[in-house]
């Protein structure tokens, strides 16, 4: 029916020219942005279960970065017991050469003196050792524990140890005497012992925090491509409908500028 006062082809034209250009907008808005889920409009569903992935993806790599602190830390306390292992080593020497009778005890004295020297460098190391203000290798970390935390509910205890002079038992030992450094001798042998295991314990949880390392970013990488999956933008089916909306859109315009003339139609026979 030929009509003026309502365009009824004009309306449905340009009805459908407005959903075809939201569609373009949200096409254009996805391939600007990567993501499919720019708002919870888009799929509030999927929002929310990307949010929760996002924040455990958080977590997993803050973990991982606590536990190659935690690397560090023990690095840098196996780093100075390799120091002192050095110096147990040259005292150990030391104690051997003051053993025997061919030194005077001016000789011997001399010997004593580099001695007590390494037995003193050794109780400061200990004590100057930290890493972040934490100390794992003298007397006040003895009471302490560094706990490298993962996530909710998961961590991994960090025992102090103390390898102070004292607390190897080599404090009260001198080479003054041929006796003395015979004494001294096996009480080094056994400090070195002590050391030995107070430094195995360090590498034990130096390869037991790298395997979490490589978990938790075997677990992160899961995730990131799980919410990828949920949130990332399919670009080339994207493509595809902005091309097919590019299309219906310069057909709705068409149409509607069909339908904008229709009433000139019937002014044409009013006239």
């Amino acid at each position: 029916m030929l009509v003026i006062k309502n365009n009824l082809m004009a309306e449905n034209a340009a009805r459908h020219l407005g959903l075809t250009y939201d569609s373009l907008a949200q096409s254009i808005e996805r391939l600007s942005s990567g993501l499919r889920i720019n708002s919870a409009k888009d799929d509030a569903a999927g929002l929310a279960v990307r949010d929760l992935m996002r924040a455990d993806i958080a977590v997993l790599k803050q973990g991982a970065r606590n536990a190659s602190d935690g690397i560090s830390m023990l690095q840098t306390m196996e780093g100075a017991m390799s120091t002192i292992d050095q110096m147990l080593i040259r005292m150990k020497e030391l104690a051997e050469q003051a053993s025997t009778g061919s030194y005077s005890a001016g000789q011997r004295a001399i010997m004593n003196n580099e001695y007590q020297q390494l037995m003193q460098e050794i109780t400061r190391i200990s004590g100057d050792t930290k890493f972040n203000a934490v100390h794992l290798i003298d007397s006040a970390g003895t009471a302490n524990a560094a706990t490298i935390h993962f996530g909710v509910g998961s961590s991994i205890v960090v025992h102090s140890v103390n390898v102070t002079s004292s607390a190897l038992g080599i404090q009260s030992t001198s080479l003054t005497t041929a006796a003395n450094a015979q004494d001294a001798l096996a009480a080094v042998g056994d400090a070195v012992a002590m050391k030995d295991s107070a430094r195995a314990s360090m590498g034990y949880m130096m390869n037991r925090l790298q395997a979490t390392f490589s978990v938790l970013n075997i677990q992160a990488e899961n995730l990131m491509s799980s919410e990828s999956r949920i949130s990332d933008v399919d670009v080339a089916t994207e493509m595809a409908l902005l091309t097919r909306t590019q299309v219906l859109s310069q057909a709705g315009v068409a149409m509607l500028t069909q339908a904008n003339q229709m009433p000139q139609m019937a002014l044409r026979l009013l006239g």
